[in-house]
């Protein structure tokens, strides 16, 4: 009762949509092709996570390795093997100079790419989650935020490797965070269904958001810090405004019939990029909330893409073990 009685109040003040408001607007066409392509992955890629000089991106594959790419010469600067081959998320250090992941261990592990013997190795491990590790970004080189199957994400002081702040609020699985620009707040996806809005200063929830109907896989702000995106196994991708605690958006076809796995916006927040599970991605113009584009090339499930700092360039990975740089 209770449940009907808000959806019932949403609905009041819900008084337009993006396709009403947005209906003269040309749909954006797009002509995006593949610059470049990074072999070197012998298994599954399944995260990728750009470095904000724009240039580099790291890679995490089930092949036990931790690549760093240079996206300008497809070559790569590192491979680093990992204690744990059951690898499902990587990050790279704002600063870079770390690098970060994690998975079925339960840990996360830090990197140092810039040590004074020239070598990588691990500067941390991170022990205190009771699930998988979903996702992890950091927030500089002494801080790491995480999310885990244990239904909790956790703030990390990398220094003395302990929890710092614990945030709890979801009924099932966290599987994606997505860090606001301004870096005091977070938003999580979980497979309760629901996205929640966190303040790391205070380690509070804020917002919770639903709409949903199954497991959201993917999430990620767009650079107004205002607006964000879900990918879901439910075929649909969605959009959420902060300020009017509404869902905006939601990007679907009839011919789409399989899960997201990854979520992206475009620089200016006009394009949405969305991967997967049938080997494409798809390009969503976000106002007209049609498709712009299909990048097809990959030859299985597209598991992760990002949009570089500059905006330039789209990295798709994929479980054919390639990652692929588009413009």
């Amino acid at each position: 009762h209770l449940s009907s009685g808000i959806n019932a109040e949403y609905g009041e003040v819900c008084d337009t949509d993006l396709v009403n408001e947005c209906g003269n607007v040309e749909v954006l066409k797009l002509a995006i092709r593949v610059r470049k392509t990074l072999r070197g992955h012998l298994s599954k890629v399944y995260a990728m996570d750009w470095a904000t000089d724009s240039r580099h991106l790291v890679s995490a594959s089930q092949d036990g390795k931790l690549i760093v790419w240079d996206a300008y010469t497809a070559n790569k600067v590192h491979a680093i093997p990992l204690r744990s081959s059951w690898v499902m998320t990587c990050t790279y250090a704002p600063s870079g100079n770390f690098v970060a992941c994690g998975g079925l261990d339960n840990l996360c592990s830090i990197y140092n790419l810039k040590t004074k013997e020239g070598n990588v190795r691990v500067t941390r491990e991170l022990a205190g989650h009771n699930g998988y590790l979903s996702c992890c970004r950091f927030l500089s080189d002494k801080q790491i935020l995480t999310s885990s199957g244990d239904t909790t994400c956790a703030l990390w002081d990398i220094e003395t490797g302990q929890q710092t702040t614990t945030l709890t609020g979801h009924e099932g699985d966290v599987n994606c965070i997505s860090l606001a620009p301004d870096m005091n707040t977070f938003i999580s996806g979980s497979c309760d269904t629901t996205t929640k809005l966190w303040d790391i200063r205070d380690g509070m929830s804020n917002q919770t958001f639903h709409g949903h109907e199954l497991d959201i896989n993917s999430i990620a702000f767009m650079s107004n810090g205002l607006n964000f995106a879900t990918g879901s196994d439910d075929a649909t991708c969605r959009m959420f405004d902060i300020r009017s605690d509404q869902q905006l958006g939601c990007y679907t076809g009839e011919s789409i019939v399989c899960g997201i796995t990854s979520v992206a916006f475009s620089k200016s927040g006009r394009i949405l990029f969305a991967g997967y599970d049938d080997y494409n991605c798809h390009c969503w113009d976000v106002l007209r909330q049609e498709r712009s584009a299909q990048l097809m090339s990959h030859e299985n499930r597209v598991s992760c893409l990002g949009v570089n700092e500059d905006g330039m360039a789209l990295c798709t990975g994929s479980w054919d073990s390639f990652l692929k740089i588009w413009n």
